[in-house]
């Protein structure tokens, strides 16, 4: 057994749990560290919101003004934009025809040129590989000739050193498509490749802006590309603390964007074709693939890898199942598999360790917020909504006299106050991303979607925020691995070729 790894999965786990053992020991014993300990906590809380609403802000402007603008004659007038192509993987497990065509038609709705794209539709053996192989042969006949290429692979379900999953099946894609691309023989250099969920609807102005990046960058082929992610597509069907929870992502990946520095790639986003060779695509053992591909390629490039933001939106599908509670149990199951980015914590301590070129600030930089993020993600929550009142409930009567005892209550009421305008602004926000209100949906119930449902966040945070991320760093601390489940899409029901999607 590797005692180093063991104990760099140990350590996230651990720290969390000591503070929830600690708490509840010292509220009867030492109530007083306690509640210092509290205040501290609250006014560090206090802070992180007040740093995290200017960048917010910025965010939110910069993606209403990108936007709006029509990015591809820019894209055409930078020098070697008739060399660029791009490539859409599209990996699928049991997914309904319509989602698929509906990606594939705001795809085609794009202003960049369709006939300059390549779609690889990766399906799974063992999700069936007749059914994938119809819808495949349905979506070449309607969609193939308006593409560069439209080509499928079907990953094998019993490959060695693999775990089940998106990672796995992307590995197997780009390994797959190599030949084609060395036969058409494009340049690594050129080759914009984006790793989409198969929900996702793409904005029409992504790929034109992308490009457009991409050719104005320094060293394009050392940086991810991260559009904003929205959680859109079924929006108004999804119950509210599924809504709430969603959200709260899209404006977590907003601030992030406007402070690049540290983050990692989430989701739908892209990278250049030369970083994927480089680093052997993607790894097939893990769950977090997404962020993990980020983190090959600064690896490989010795710290000298970025993020650059992409202030273009795409949208893709909440957790959709049978019924509410089925749809909160799946919303669980989601954010537990995205806590699951705890996994990188020991992946890149060691990684880190061996690597004698990266810069220092670089390595402390990533390690500690990943810790950060993943501690405060876990644990802010319960201090604040439950740990935090213990002491006052079970102190012995002795203390209950100090006044900083009886005066602490009032303190942090105000404190949460005025840490309350983070969800004032981003219920305000959240109107402004609102999708178009379906014609069915009356306006009582937009009323609950952009307004009222908010009421619901102390318990959303709790519930849906800590209770995943302890699950998470919990099974890594015992060495309890967790698989990849894919997460319920809504049904569809296949949309004829030429009937377009709305994508606003």
């Amino acid at each position: 057994m590797n005692w180093k790894l063991r104990t760099l999965e140990i350590f996230p786990g651990a720290l969390v749990w000591t503070t929830f053992i600690v708490s509840i020991a010292l509220s009867f014993v030492r109530p007083i560290w306690v509640v210092y300990f509290i205040i501290i906590f609250d006014l560090y809380w206090l802070f992180r919101v007040a740093y995290y609403i200017p960048f917010l802000f910025i965010s939110w402007w910069r993606f209403h003004r990108e936007t709006r603008r029509n990015w591809q004659p820019l894209a055409e007038a930078r020098p070697g934009y008739d060399r660029i192509r791009h490539i859409i993987f599209l990996p699928t497990a049991k997914e309904d025809i319509g989602v698929i065509r509906e990606t594939l038609q705001s795809i085609l709705a794009s202003t960049y040129p369709a006939e300059r794209m390549m779609i690889i539709l990766g399906g799974e053996d063992r999700c069936g590989r007749e059914s994938f192989e119809h819808k495949f042969d349905t979506l070449k006949r309607d969609y193939g000739h308006r593409f560069l290429k439209f080509v499928s692979t079907v990953h094998p379900g019993d490959l060695p050193d693999e775990i089940p999953g998106k990672g796995s099946n992307l590995n197997y894609m780009g390994h797959q498509i190599m030949p084609l691309i060395n036969e058409m023989g494009l340049n690594y250099d050129d080759v914009i490749v984006s790793s989409f969920d198969v929900d996702t609807i793409v904005h029409p102005q992504y790929f034109s802006r992308l490009t457009h990046l991409y050719l104005t960058v320094p060293n394009p082929t050392r940086s991810s590309y991260q559009p904003v992610a929205l959680y859109n597509n079924n929006l108004w069907e999804s119950p509210a603390p599924v809504r709430v929870a969603m959200f709260g992502t899209s404006f977590w990946l907003l601030s992030e964007l406007a402070r690049p520095e540290g983050a990692m790639t989430f989701s739908s986003h892209s990278m250049s074709l030369r970083m994927l060779v480089d680093v052997g695509f993607w790894q097939k053992d893990i769950v977090s693939e997404d962020s993990r591909i980020f983190l090959q390629g600064l690896m490989h490039y010795h710290g000298n890898y970025r993020v650059t933001p992409l202030y273009i939106p795409v949208s893709m599908d909440t957790v959709m199942t049978g019924n509410y509670w089925q749809a909160l149990v799946a919303l669980y199951k989601q954010l537990r598999r995205w806590a699951w980015g705890v996994e990188n914590f020991p992946f890149m301590a060691q990684a880190f360790a061996r690597d004698k070129e990266m810069p220092f600030r670089v390595k402390f930089g990533f390690l500690w917020k990943q810790l950060e993020g993943m501690y405060t993600w876990a644990t802010v929550p319960m201090l604040i909504f439950l740990l935090g009142r213990l002491p006052f409930w079970v102190a012995p009567e002795q203390f209950r006299e100090f006044a900083l005892f009886q005066n602490t209550p009032f303190t942090l009421q105000w404190i949460m106050r005025l840490a309350m305008i983070g969800v004032f602004v981003s219920a305000a926000l959240a109107l402004t991303l609102l999708p178009r209100r379906p014609s069915n949906v009356p306006l009582r119930q937009a009323f609950v979607v952009g307004v009222l449902q908010w009421a619901l966040l102390p318990i959303t945070f709790v519930v849906f925020g800590a209770f995943p991320a302890i699950d998470a760093q919990t099974r890594l601390m015992l060495g309890k691995r967790l698989g990849f489940n894919v997460s319920p899409k809504r049904k569809t029901e296949d949309l004829p070729a030429g009937i377009e999607v709305d994508i606003q």
